[in-house]
Order: C-alpha cells, then structure tokens, then sequence
C-alpha cells in the first residue's frame, strides 16, 4: 500500500460486505450511457478509474463478479447488489463506481460515452464532451 504522501481513496458497497482502498491517481468521472449501464444502474454509470495494481479489498464476503461481455467483467455485492467494479480483462486499469467512492472524492465529471444509446427519458445537463460510442482514449487521465 501507499508511502508517504499518497492520498488513499476508500468505498464500498452499501451493505459493508465489500469494501476496498486504493492508492495513486484517480480518473475523474466518465458517464457512461450504453444500454448495459443503464440496466445496471437505471440511467449511466458514473465511472472513475485506477490502475488494478493499487485497487485492494479489504472486506471481500459479498465480492461477485460477473461476465458482462468477453472483454470485460462487472463487481458487484452480491448481498445488497451495489454495483462496484468495471474490469476490462485486457486492461491495467479498472473503472470503479464514483457512487461507490467515500466523500469527498475530489472528482469532477470530465465526459459523456455512448451517448448514442443514452435513454429517451436522459437529458445531459452539462458542458463535459459527449462522444456517441467510446472516447477512445481522448478524455484526460484515461490512460493512467
């Protein structure tokens, strides 16, 4: 775990059977509006992001993971059913729930993917950039 400086961000889910610390940087918040995410948690997912080498749970009894697709895998609790976890297989780096996160987070909503699957009923009320399927990597700190 971290030395130093580093600051530590905590979350978990709203039951307490998992929870998790990280340390070193994390992305500011990326909506996501795809069809998955809006059945996951009703409208977009607000997701941050960190390297998996500074993700470690601490309290893991109600830890799930799901196959969502065959590039990714969701976390999830599987006693309260807090989503947690978005973990690309073929990536360093795992997109974690901002609404998971313990305030304050310091976070700032830095953009909008998939906006071309965004619901009917969804108007985006922010200047952040919107993408109509990935950013590609265009969007700042998506590369930690």
């Amino acid at each position: 775990m971290p030395s130093g400086s580093e600051q530590i961000h905590r979350g978990g889910c709203l039951c307490g059977s998992v929870r998790y610390e990280l340390a070193g940087p994390l992305r500011d918040v990326v909506h996501c509006h795809c069809s998955m995410c809006q059945r996951l948690h009703g409208m977009s997912g607000a997701h941050s992001k960190a390297l998996k080498a500074h993700i470690h749970v601490t309290e893991d009894r109600g830890l799930a993971w799901y196959a969502s697709s065959d590039r990714a895998r969701r976390g999830f609790c599987k006693i309260c059913g807090s989503s947690l976890f978005w973990d690309p297989f073929e990536q360093d780096a795992t997109g974690i729930l901002a609404g998971s996160l313990d305030q304050p987070t310091g976070l700032k909503t830095i953009g909008h993917i998939f906006v071309g699957e965004k619901g009917d009923f969804h108007t985006i009320g922010d200047e952040a950039p919107q993408f109509e399927g990935s950013s590609h990597g265009e969007l700042k700190g998506d590369a930690l």
